[in-house]
C-alpha cells in the first residue's frame, strides 16, 4: 500500500496512534483523532493499518542482541547518579528500575511504585509494588528507596541530579512498602521527575559500582568502562513479561559511518544516533529499518559568559545572528530536525513558547556586533568533537559563516574519548549535546539555574532562579505557562547557549529487531530498548 502519511507526520504521531490502539480505541475513534489532527481520510487508513501491524507484533523470546551507541569513555559508570552519556543511560535502564516510567505521549506509568499520591503537591506517598527482588535476592523495601533518593543530596556522591533532588526536604519510610516525600514547595511534576535515568533505585548501602545489583530486566555479566557491557535475562523479573532477549551487548562505535556499516553488514542489530547524512545508505535496504523520533534532543554551541570572548558585550549576540539555522536543518541534518530558538523547551512540550522567534541569519549584523565587542578579525578557537552529535558539521557551518563576517574561527577538533570530562563545561567555546528531558523545570534546573550542575555557559540570574521556584509550585496552568514562556525568552536572549535545531533521533536497526517505539526521553526508546525489543528467528 502506498504510504500517504503527511509530510509533518512524526514518530511521535505513530506512537500516539499505537498507544490509542493499545487502550482499545475503535477505528471510528481513531479516524476522528486523525482528522482532528489535520490528516486526510485517505491517509488515515494507511496510518491505521501500519499502526495496527506494529501493535499486532507478537514478541519472541531468545537471542543475543548487539547494539552500538556513539560515545563511551573510561569514565563510563554503573552509578545512576553519575550517569551522563547515552551508554550510561542504556546500562542503567537495563540493570535497574525507576519508581515511574515515561511512556510514549509523556504518559507516566508506575514501575517500582504501585502508586504515587498527593493532595497538595508538596507531600507525597509512594507505595511500592510487593515481592520485587534485587539481583542478589534481597527484597526491595522502602529503606532502599529512601537511601537511593537521599544519596543525590550528598555532595560526596556528585550526583548529576543533585539540583533536582534538593527539593526533596524530607524522605522517610512509613513502613516497608511506603515512602513519604515532602518537598520544599509544591511540585506537580514529581512523578515525571522520578522517571529520570538518574533516579534508578539501588539496594541500600551500595558502594561497589564495578557491577550492578539492581531490580532490572537484565543481570550485569560484564562491565568494561569505555569498552562494552553485557547483560543476561533476569529470570526473576518482577514484571512477569519481558525481557524477551536472552542477552544483549552494548558498546560504542564513535565513527558514524563505521556504525552504519556495522548494522548494514549485520555485525550489530542496532546503530544508535545515525547522522542524517547517512540516511541514503539506509534507504532502500530491506534488512535495515530507521526509527525516527523528535523529542527535543539538541546539539548546541556553548560560550561561557565568565571567560573571553563570551564576557565581551555583543559577542554572543553576534554569534546567534551568525548561526545559519536553515543550513544546519536542511544541510547538516537533512531535514530531520526543526529550527530552534536558542532555548531548550522544544515544540513537543506543551510549555513551548511559539511566539519566541529564532534569530535570522545576518552576517552583517553579526559583524557589527563583533566590532562592538572588539573581537572582529580574531581567530577565536571553538572546540568540537564527534562526541556531540553532528557537532563537527555544525562547527564547519559556523566557520563558513564566520568568513562572511570577517571572523576566521579556529576549529579545534578533539577526540571523543575524554571530551565530556576535559572540554564540555570547561572550554570558553565548545559544543554540547543534550538529551530530551520531560519538563521545563528539569531542563532549567539542570542547565540554567545559577547552581545548575550542567550550566554550560555559566548563566546566572537571580530573577530566573526565583521564577523557576515560583513556576514549579504553581497549580494554575496558565500562570505557569506564562512564567515558562518568559524564562525561555530570558535564556534565548541572555544565556551563552546557542541552540539552532531540535534534532530528530534516528536509530537504524535490523528488520529482525522488533518492538522499538518512540519515547519522550530520547532515542533508543528512551535508552530502555533492551527490555522491550525482541529478535525474530
Amino acid at each position: 500500500m502506498k504510504d500517504l502519511k503527511p509530510n509533518n507526520w512524526t514518530g511521535r504521531d505513530d506512537a500516539m496512534v499505537e498507544a490509542a490502539i493499545r487502550r482499545g480505541a475503535s477505528r471510528r475513534d481513531l479516524l476522528k483523532m486523525l482528522m482532528a489532527s489535520g490528516v486526510a481520510l485517505s491517509a488515515g487508513g494507511s496510518l491505521l493499518l501500519r499502526a495496527g501491524q506494529a501493535v499486532a507484533q507478537t514478541p519472541v523470546t531468545g537471542g543475543h542482541l548487539k547494539a552500538a551507541g556513539w560515545s563511551a569513555s573510561t569514565a563510563d559508570t554503573l552509578d545512576p547518579a553519575k550517569a551522563s552519556l547515552s551508554t550510561d543511560y542504556t546500562r542503567c535502564c537495563a540493570f535497574y528500575n525507576r519508581l515511574t516510567f515515561l511512556e510514549e505521549g509523556s504518559e507516566v506509568k508506575m514501575e517500582l511504585a504501585e502508586s504515587i499520591e498527593t493532595t497538595d503537591g508538596k507531600t507525597w506517598q509512594v507505595r511500592l509494588k510487593p515481592d520485587v527482588t534485587f539481583h542478589d535476592g534481597k527484597t526491595l523495601t522502602a529503606s532502599d528507596v529512601v537511601w537511593s533518593l537521599k544519596r543525590h543530596q550528598d555532595p560526596a556522591v556528585g550526583s548529576k541530579a543533585a539540583a533536582i533532588a534538593e527539593q526533596m526536604a524530607e524522605i522517610a519510610a512509613v513502613d516497608d512498602r511506603t515512602v513519604s516525600i515532602v518537598l520544599t514547595a509544591a511540585n506537580a511534576d514529581l512523578p515525571t521527575i522520578l522517571s529520570l535515568h538518574h533516579f534508578m533505585i539501588l539496594a541500600e548501602g551500595t558502594s561497589d559500582f564495578s557491577t550492578a545489583n539492581g531490580t532490572g530486566a537484565f543481570v550485569c555479566e560484564t562491565f568494561e568502562p569505555g569498552v562494552r557491557s553485557i547483560g543476561t535475562r533476569n529470570p526473576n523479573y518482577f514484571k512477569g513479561t519481558g525481557p524477551y532477549l536472552d542477552s544483549f551487548e552494548y558498546f560504542a562505535i564513535s565513527d558514524n559511518n563505521a556504525r552504519v556499516n556495522a548494522v548494514l553488514s549485520g555485525d550489530i542489530h542496532l546503530a544508535a544516533a545515525v547522522n542524517p547524512r547517512s540516511m541514503r545508505m539506509i534507504e532502500g535496504q530491506d534488512h535495515v529499518v530507521s526509527s525516527i523520533s523528535t523529542a527535543g534532543n539538541y546539539t548546541n554551541l556553548n560560550i561561557r559568559l565568565d571567560m573571553a570572548p563570551g564576557d565581551k558585550a555583543g559577542f554572543i549576540e553576534g554569534m546567534k545572528y551568525l548561526m545559519n539555522r536553515d543550513a544546519i536543518v536542511n544541510g547538516v541534518l537533512r531535514g530531520l530536525a526543526e529550527v530552534a530558538n536558542d532555548q531548550p523547551v522544544s515544540a513537543m512540550d506543551r510549555y513551548h513558547n511559539p511566539n519566541l522567534k529564532p534569530r535570522e541569519f545576518d552576517p552583517e549584523r553579526a559583524k557589527a556586533l563583533f566590532e562592538k565587542a572588539g573581537v572582529l578579525g580574531q581567530a577565536i578557537p571553538i572546540v568540537t568533537s564527534d562526541a556531540a552529535n553532528s557537532a563537527i558539521d555544525y562547527a564547519m557551518v559556523v566557520q563558513q559563516a564566520g568568513a562572511q563576517a570577517g571572523m576566521p574561527f579556529k576549529i579545534e577538533r578533539v577526540p571523543s574519548d575524554g571530551y565530556w570530562s576535559n572540554y564540555w563545561l570547561k572550554a570558553p567555546s565548545h559544543f554540547g549535546n543534550i538529551n530530551p528531558r520531560p519538563t521545563p523545570d528539569i531542563l532549567f534546573s539542570l542547565l540554567y539555574a545559577s547552581d545548575a550542575p550542567w550550566n554550560e555557559s555559566h548563566y546566572k540570574s537571580e530573577k530566573f532562579d526565583a521564577m523557576l521556584v515560583e513556576a514549579r509550585g504553581l497549580l494554575d496552568e496558565e500562570k505557569r505557562k506564562a512564567i515558562y514562556w518568559e524564562m525561555q525568552e530570558m535564556v534565548a536572549n541572555e544565556a551563552g547557549t546557542i541552540i539552532p535545531a531540535y534534532i530528530s533521533n534516528v536509530d537504524a536497526h535490523s528488520s529482525k529487531m522488533k518492538g522499538m517505539r518512540a519515547n519522550p526521553l530520547g532515542g533508543q526508546m528512551g535508552y530502555a530498548f533492551a527490555e522491550y525489543v525482541w529478535l525474530e528467528a
